[in-house]
């Protein structure tokens, strides 16, 4: 089972420290500097836990967690340079599952998040992990990385598989490029964001049945790309 955690952090070292020990445990992470882009990505990804600072642009970090908590129970880990009780006390009170302070160790932190979903997905297969479209004339199975279209195995590259997945994960949500790169080559990725276009191109030679007019993953214009399942 794989998971997709959101961090919201904007000293870049803490990030980058952060992402590097999560992703040894093979965690799908989503990265954001600032409060308004958090939300952004919350509302357009399929996120499982969050791990959110407070102390971030835009929009606090207590802001976040009291507009993600009107619509999601979502875990949330607060990450603080703030060591008063009270300030403890009122982040677990609107919404906080866990409570770090700064510094703080890096493993710690990763047995934090894995005590937590342990505890929150307990006894639950997530839904997004099996995904068919069509009366199963397209399947995704994200455990096994496979594909099937009319029962018949196809073959993607990781990078295709990751581009599938994100768009059919978020049906009818219209994903930039920029998100998809986020996604597929991670945020550090300095490339051309036209290169998402080859790769839904040939995407599209793979499952579509009339690439030229797709039924599934759909152009927005000006905007980025859509699944329609």
């Amino acid at each position: 089972m794989e998971y997709n955690i959101l961090v919201v952090e904007d000293e870049k070292n803490i990030l980058d420290v952060i992402k590097a020990y999560l992703e040894k445990e093979n965690y799908n992470i989503i990265t954001a500097t600032d409060g308004e882009k958090a939300l952004e990505l919350f509302q357009t990804m399929d996120v499982h836990l969050i791990i959110l600072d407070l102390m971030i642009p835009k929009i606090s970090g207590e802001e976040v967690c009291k507009r993600i908590r009107d619509t999601s129970d979502v875990p949330i880990i607060m990450l603080t340079a703030k060591v008063d009780i009270e300030n403890k006390i009122e982040g677990l009170n609107i919404g906080a599952d866990d409570y770090i302070t700064k510094p703080f160790s890096p493993k710690e932190l990763v047995s934090r998040v894995k005590a937590l979903l342990r505890r929150s997905y307990k006894g639950t297969r997530l839904l997004t992990e099996l995904l068919s479209f069509n009366n199963n004339d397209l399947v995704i199975d994200k455990d096994k990385m496979m594909v099937t279209k009319d029962n018949t195995n196809i073959s993607l590259t990781t990078i295709e598989f990751k581009i599938l997945f994100a768009l059919a994960s978020n049906n009818s949500i219209v994903l930039s490029r920029e998100q998809l790169i986020d996604i597929a080559f991670g945020n550090d990725y300095e490339g051309y964001d036209r290169t998402i276009d080859t790769h839904i191109k040939n995407l599209r030679q793979k499952i579509e049945r009339d690439p030229k007019n797709p039924e599934y993953i759909t152009t927005v214009y000006g905007a980025g790309y859509r699944f329609e399942g």
